[in-house]
């Protein structure tokens, strides 16, 4: 659990250093629909990891102290995804649907790259 709380932190670090280029990119820039988009993606992003991490640490915990465990929520993750596309689909003038999606791939991605990170760095204590 650890480590997952770990990754948590260290994601949610670089992705709200990530949204601040992207307000700063909507303030300053004359793309606002797309970096609206991008905001909106990611904020949605953002709630479907911290849900995601929450619900997995709840089924570890779960698990270690031998109860049944619920699944990890991936309908209410979905559900969140496809409101934000709505969302930008509603409101075009306002958020570019590519902009949405890429800030929901954004969330994941970073999080990959941290985890890849985190477990290199590991390997290599290990070694040492």
């Amino acid at each position: 659990m650890q480590e997952l709380q770990l990754l948590m932190k260290a994601s949610l670090k670089y992705l709200l250093y990530i949204m601040a280029l992207f307000v700063l990119g909507w303030g300053f820039t004359d793309y606002k629909t797309v970096f609206a988009g991008l905001i909106l993606g990611m904020v949605v992003g953002l709630f479907n990891v911290w849900l995601l991490a929450k619900r997995t640490m709840k089924i570890g915990q779960a698990a270690v102290e031998g109860k049944k465990a619920k699944s990890v929520g991936s309908i209410s993750r979905y559900a969140s995804a496809i409101l934000a596309t709505m969302i930008a689909l509603e409101f075009p003038e306002h958020f570019s649907i590519i902009g949405t999606v890429l800030g929901l791939v954004t969330t994941t991605v970073v999080v990959i790259i941290v985890f890849i990170i985190q477990k290199y760095n590991v390997n290599n204590e290990e070694e040492r």
